[in-house]
């Protein structure tokens, strides 16, 4: 078998304890069905300890996508522009000679600098990144997922989002078991399906790198018959939360913060009311429908792999399964991917690499992993060149079993909380844009949460999974709170942008040296490179 296809699938806000075959491997009886997905992990590698680097779409997508920490390249929030010197993966697949297909969306403002401040790209949440060829995008303004459902005969109405209002409702309070207005044939992620098996087919075969984005499970939580009613809430898992919205709002100033600011109409086209006063009864309403929008991914996945199997190229094909980041699903009293709670950062990847060891096939992979480990993943799987500015590793050898030297001991991960468009927390705090910032270093028993200007938190894991008490300021976890502040200081020392750090010049010219070259007595090697790659 040869080196030949890649699909990288990433859909939005899936969160990882969502996922059937790792309930299953905790020995829970899963909540909800997703036999196409199931396939996936009983073929390839799961990995139970997975994070994005960061929170929103925007910035997520551009950690995905670049290999880079929030930290170095600062699209730190949606409509916040990407810095054009910045590699990323399509641009790397076009160098191994791969015309990078993108259906979906990356959520990427383009810089400022190498266009016109007319450009209409700025008039939208995001557009396209470079490097990627647009064979279905939704982006700008789903434009284009609308233009298909005129053209397949649906009217349209002036406002065109009110399709996702709930079949005879012209507004929604909050959750609601009623069907989307709009049918199954016509939903979003039915587009991105048949957009996907076009390309496909139309490549006859040919070698192919195909992006596949789904727009869902993110909101609006309504969901097409009948994945509106495939689940019931009273099988939904309980939400975890404290005693009251007050109650956990009190346990740090940006919490209090989003517990008083979310609002109902982020998630339910024309609800009002705040997002914490969704009461127990809604929010397993609002899984269950939660639910059916995954269901109906994993329906649509299945005609993918499907035409893979008709056609022999299933065993050709690497798969790599993701999400941009996860949902607090009313955990915490919130709604959305905000903050530092599991919630909004734990999410799914499957690698189903069919060059893997066979005694790989269905393995749980309990090693720390993180958002920015794609691209060199698929970089690595190609025997393509990883730029040194990557802050991943590629997880290809846990493919084979092997767990590569030196792996990270802990994860990390950003959040950016400065004012944008939907979202004041810097007034309301009383801290400049530049201070709206935080970091997370989370290992089997601890989570540090490191704020720019705000107080720090500290849980026990062991004792405190769900993250109530702050030990922060508790005498007996000083020294552990000084070591666990060390380790963020020294992740974040190790991986400042380091693109050309690794040049030298010499009376030979330029040299060049990597990790690799580093001998058992600590000297280093230099070699003169052949060419310097636009990384």
């Amino acid at each position: 078998m040869h080196r030949k296809n890649v699909l990288l699938i990433v859909v939005d806000q899936w969160r990882a304890d969502f996922v059937p075959h790792l309930l299953r491997a905790k020995g829970e009886v899963p909540f909800l069905k997703t036999p196409n997905l199931d396939r996936l992990c009983t073929e390839g590698v799961t990995f139970a300890n997975h994070v994005t680097a960061c929170v929103p779409c925007g910035p997520a997508r551009a950690s995905l996508l670049t290999g880079l920490y929030l930290m170095n390249h600062r699209a730190v929030q949606n409509t916040v522009p990407l810095d054009q010197r910045h590699f990323n993966l399509g641009k790397a697949l076009r160098a191994n000679g791969y015309d990078p297909a993108l259906i979906g969306y990356t959520t990427t403002t383009p810089d400022p600098r190498s266009t016109a401040r007319q450009d209409p790209r700025f008039l939208v949440l995001g557009d396209l990144m470079d490097g990627f060829r647009s064979v279905g995008a939704f982006e700008p303004n789903m434009d284009g997922y609308f233009g298909w459902v005129a053209q397949n005969g649906f009217e349209l109405p002036p406002n065109r989002e009110d399709i996702w209002l709930p079949e005879g409702e012209d507004a929604v309070p909050g959750a609601t078991t009623r069907p989307a207005r709009i049918p199954k044939e016509l939903s979003d992620s039915t587009f991105f399906t048949e957009r996907a098996l076009t390309y496909l087919k139309g490549r006859a075969g040919k070698p192919f790198f195909l992006h596949l984005g789904y727009y869902r499970p993110h909101p609006p939580f309504v969901a097409p018959a009948p994945y509106h009613e495939m689940y019931k809430a009273q099988d939904m898992p309980a939400v975890v939360r404290a005693a009251s919205p007050e109650a956990e709002g009190a346990q740090h100033p940006l919490i209090k913060y989003y517990v008083d600011a979310i609002k109902r109409g982020s998630f339910f086209h024309g609800a009002e009311g705040s997002g914490a006063t969704l009461d127990a009864a809604e929010i397993a309403q609002m899984r269950a429908t939660y639910c059916g929008l995954i269901s109906e991914i994993d329906d649509c996945l299945g005609k993918v792999f499907s035409f893979l199997d008709e056609t022999g190229q299933w065993d050709d094909t690497l798969i790599v399964f993701t999400s941009d980041h996860g949902e607090q699903l009313g955990d915490h009293h919130l709604l959305g991917k905000i903050g530092f709670h599991d919630e909004s950062f734990r999410i799914p990847l499957v690698v189903k690499d069919p060059r893997g060891a066979q005694g790989r096939r269905g393995v749980i992979e309990e090693a720390f992993t993180e958002s920015v480990d794609v691209m060199p993943t698929i970089l690595d799987w190609l025997g393509g060149q990883i730029p040194r500015a990557c802050d991943g590793r590629s997880v290809m050898p846990f493919t084979q079993g092997v767990r590569p030297s030196e792996w990270r001991t802990e994860l990390h991960y950003e959040y950016d909380f400065r004012d944008v468009h939907y979202s004041e927390p810097e007034k309301v705090l009383g801290l400049s844009m530049d201070e709206s910032s935080l970091c997370v270093v989370q290992d089997e028993n601890y989570k540090y949460v490191h704020f720019a200007a705000l107080p720090p938190l500290f849980f026990d894991l062991r004792s405190d999974p769900d993250q109530f008490v702050n030990l922060a300021d508790d005498p007996a976890y000083a020294a552990l709170v000084r070591n666990y502040a060390q380790k963020a200081l020294s992740w974040r020392l190790v991986h400042a942008d380091r693109t050309l750090t690794h040049f030298r010049s010499s009376p030979r010219g330029l040299e060049e040296r990597t990790p690799e070259t580093r001998t058992k007595t600590g000297d280093e090697t230099w070699s003169v490179p052949s060419r310097v790659a636009a990384q």
